[in-house]
């Protein structure tokens, strides 16, 4: 278990420059939980006391309004890790995590993964691109609630969900965004049945296919051409 544990913490690109002997013992540290579809993983103001990679399963990161409704922030893959940011400054969790599916978790402690932060001044660097990146990605996601309409939101989320999948090395089909259309609508601020309209126009001009709780890409291209019309 532990050289599989060790190669998913790897990948991440806050641990991937760490020897294997320092992966080894961050392995022999972390323990495993399974989650059941829909499982919280953990609440918003939850102690952010552990980091988490998942190996199977997905992880949906999410936030709700005062009036319940769900606002869709991210979604985890498998070899991906998330939950790294309050793990370090100790602060409680900004958002809520439900497994997705039956999901398999590596944890790794706060108290086991410090001693390596101080010891690995480069991860100090990468925690700063990740604060960076978040933050950029949270003001383009403003802009495209207030610039673009629907059709062109929708369209720029499908192409960064095919394109984070195709750049993780998650299997499946190329092209083929594994996101239900509520999620869809989730992530980008509008209703299911607006989302829905919208895949089934473009599934009849050819650009898309429509899949049980999927939507393969067919004409990336026009797809970014929508999107550039209403760039700001």
């Amino acid at each position: 278990m532990i050289p599989a544990v060790r190669d998913l913490l790897g990948q991440h690109f806050l641990l991937k420059h760490l020897t294997a002997a320092e992966l080894d013992q961050l392995a022999r540290m972390a323990i495993t939980r399974l989650c059941r579809p829909n499982e919280a993983v953990f609440l918003k103001g939850d102690p952010g006391n552990s980091m988490m990679a998942v190996v199977h399963g997905r992880v949906r990161i999410c936030s709700y309004s005062s009036e319940g409704r769900e606002v869709i922030l991210n979604v985890i893959n498998p070899g991906e890790v998330f939950g790294e940011i309050a793990l370090i400054d100790g602060g409680s969790r900004t958002a809520d995590a439900f497994a997705m599916d039956a999901t398999e978790l590596v944890v790794l402690s706060r108290r086991d993964f410090l001693p390596f932060l101080e010891r690995n001044p480069q991860v100090c660097i990468k925690l700063l691109e990740v604060l960076c990146e978040r933050l950029r990605a949270t003001s383009a996601q403003v802009e495209d609630f207030f610039f673009l309409d629907l059709r062109s939101r929708l369209a720029k989320r499908l192409l960064a969900a095919a394109d984070h999948a195709a750049n993780n090395g998650a299997g499946g089909d190329p092209g083929t965004v594994r996101l239900s259309q509520h999620m869809l609508a989730s992530m980008i601020g509008t209703s299911r049945e607006a989302v829905n309209k919208q895949l089934r126009a473009w599934e009849e001009a050819g650009l898309i296919a429509l899949k049980r709780g999927a939507v393969k890409i067919i004409n990336r291209q026009r797809l970014e051409e929508i999107v550039a019309e209403e760039a700001p």
